[in-house]
């Protein structure tokens, strides 16, 4: 059996390609051409040069394949050009999913998001039939993200078997980019968060993200989507629970959204003059305006999906932060003096 990963030296993607090798797959890996492949390194995978805007490398990529894994991605906030989000995650997904069918697959797993999931106005977790519409979407990814998922359901309606996952913050090793939830790790494990706002976040491990997948490949129905989430928790519970793990005092002061938007307007335009990527961005601030609590009912019951505790996952991130060197190693505990 072989299986095609787009983004596969990607955080989620490559978490895929371990999932698949373990359960005795061949891995075909699409790379672009100038991708860090660290997360590949390791790996027992076929490598393939690609990229989601040449269709000819896709059908090439996909050729002798039976299931292919879509789950590459332009994932950022506060883009300086939202039209490349577009062309990577809507254009993109076109692409692949024609290649999918001009190839034969018999199976695709839509790599989507819970970006593209609507929030009850009570409050209570969303799920994949919140009732939901690209008006409601904040910022390019999201829409982008939406319209990509739109694109999907397209494709099944039209024959293709494909089923939607959408992930939620996933955290774990592997991040090398990183992703804005593992930035947000990074920073917290580092003490670099003295304030918090009153918002939340469904965490969950990025191995069972990957382990999702694999049960959607299996048990999915085509054109569904299902919801591949963790533990829903405030952001000041998640930044305790890193605080705990890295012995740190976890930050006390809470700041309204709004006060924070014109630091992130002033992160922005710094960013812009010095040409990097910003610590905060706008986008970042209206989003957390609403705690972003989803529920995973519907793949626990028809998919057997479960996922593990949040802290579970966090410790991990924490210390494959800590086996890079990107953050300190806890000191040894010395032994205690015997008695003379």
């Amino acid at each position: 059996m072989k299986a095609l990963v787009t983004g596969a030296t990607g955080f989620v993607g490559s978490a895929v390609a371990r999932a698949l090798l373990r359960e005795g797959w061949e891995v075909r890996a699409l790379v672009r051409p100038r991708a860090n492949r660290r997360n590949l390194d390791r790996l027992t995978v076929e490598s393939v040069p690609g990229e989601l805007s040449d269709t000819a490398s896709l059908e090439r990529a996909a050729r002798g394949c039976e299931a292919l894994f879509h789950v590459a991605a332009d994932y950022r906030f506060g883009a300086p050009n939202p039209e490349e989000l577009y062309r990577t995650n809507v254009e993109g997904t076109r692409n692949v999913l024609d290649a999918a069918r001009i190839a034969g697959v018999k199976r695709v797993v839509h790599t989507s998001s819970v970006a593209t999931i609507g929030i009850p106005a009570d409050g209570s977790p969303g799920n994949e039939s919140t009732l939901v519409a690209l008006t409601d979407m904040i910022g390019p990814y999201k829409r982008s993200k939406f319209l990509a998922e739109q694109v999907a359901r397209e494709a099944a309606r039209a024959g293709v078997s494909v089923v939607i996952v959408n992930p939620s913050a996933p955290v774990g090793p592997g991040d090398v980019r990183p992703t804005p939830t593992g930035q947000m790790v990074r920073e917290a494990a580092s003490g670099r968060m003295p304030a918090y706002v009153d918002t939340g976040l469904n965490i969950v491990h990025v191995d069972d993200v990957a382990a999702g997948h694999l049960l959607a490949l299996r048990h999915g129905r085509d054109g569904e989507s299902y919801i591949l989430g963790g533990e829903n928790l405030t952001l000041r519970e998640i930044l305790t629970e890193i605080a705990q793990i890295v012995g740190r005092s976890p930050p006390r002061v809470r700041l309204p959204a709004l006060a924070v938007l014109p630091l992130a307007f002033m992160a922005e335009k710094v960013a812009r003059i010095a040409a990097s990527k910003p610590r905060l961005t706008v986008e970042e601030v209206q989003l957390a305006r609403k705690r972003m609590f989803f529920s995973s009912d519907k793949a626990a019951r028809e998919l057997g999906y479960h996922a593990r505790p949040a802290r579970d996952a966090l410790a991990d991130a924490v210390h494959w932060l800590q086996t890079q060197g990107v953050l300190p190693r806890p000191r040894p505990t010395a032994a205690p003096h015997a008695s003379p």
